[in-house]
């Protein structure tokens, strides 16, 4: 009974080391996403809550939004959130900002030429921002 009650242990001890760490390694993204939550929870606001969920995702699943898809469903001067990275595929005419964790080097260029301005998401939301915002992705 005690070999018994080692092989148990053992096999548990190796099943939690085989066990892929979830967590990000990126301290900036982590307490992003830890400030996002303590803020929906105080303010009552969803969108806090929905952006912390989706960057709580690995990164190959989160979200990846063409800048054709930011064209079509916002108005110009719209702020729109990507918890994950902006694609440039397509173009922009809408002066905007785009919040996002990431954007390709050439869809910088083109929200930048349309006259978007491009923000990083661990900084916008310290602000508590109260404009109108469109989560895509």
């Amino acid at each position: 009974s005690t070999l018994t009650f080692i092989n148990r242990i053992a096999f548990i001890m190796s099943t939690m080391a085989s066990i892929r760490k979830t967590q990000t390694t990126n301290q900036e993204l982590f307490d992003t996403i830890r400030e996002l939550k303590k803020m929906s929870a105080k303010t009552g606001v969803g969108v806090y809550r929905a952006v912390a969920e989706k960057l709580s995702k690995t990164a190959s699943q989160r979200s990846e939004v063409n800048l054709s898809k930011i064209e079509r469903n916002t108005q110009d001067k719209d702020v729109v959130i990507v918890p994950g990275k902006v694609l440039s595929s397509g173009t922009l005419t809408k002066k905007g900002t785009i919040v996002a964790c990431n954007a390709s080097e050439s869809a910088h260029d083109k929200s930048s030429k349309a006259g978007a301005s491009n923000v990083a998401i661990m900084g916008y939301f310290a602000d508590e921002q109260e404009s109108k915002q469109t989560v895509l992705g």
